[in-house]
């Protein structure tokens, strides 16, 4: 398990920032929606020693409030990485801590 935690992110740039350091994303993370995409269907860089893929979001209702188009863009991200990997032995799956919305948009 890793975990994203968003406090005190108020933009696009520090959101990028705080997955790279929280995620310990590799080298080549460009900083931008494709490349967390990227990241996020290239799992070869997920330390083995976490165990299950699983993705825990903290603290992140501010950020969805204060950044909504930025926001459903990282839900999309994030739901598309779920969909890549689902029905594979290697299956990721995201949790947003704290709320009543999942990924999808829906309750979860």
């Amino acid at each position: 398990m890793l975990v994203l935690d968003l406090a005190g992110v108020g933009d696009r740039q520090s959101f990028m920032d705080r997955c790279s350091a929280d995620l310990h994303l590799p080298d080549w993370f460009g900083r931008n929606w494709d490349a967390l995409a990227d990241c996020l269907t290239d799992l070869s860089w997920w330390p083995p020693e976490t165990g299950h893929r699983q993705l825990r979001l903290r603290n992140w209702e501010n950020y969805a409030s204060s950044m909504p188009r930025e926001w459903r863009i990282v839900k999309e991200v994030l739901r598309d990485a779920e969909i890549f990997w689902r029905d594979t032995d290697t299956e990721l799956s995201v949790v947003l801590e704290g709320g009543e919305e999942g990924v999808s948009g829906s309750p979860g």
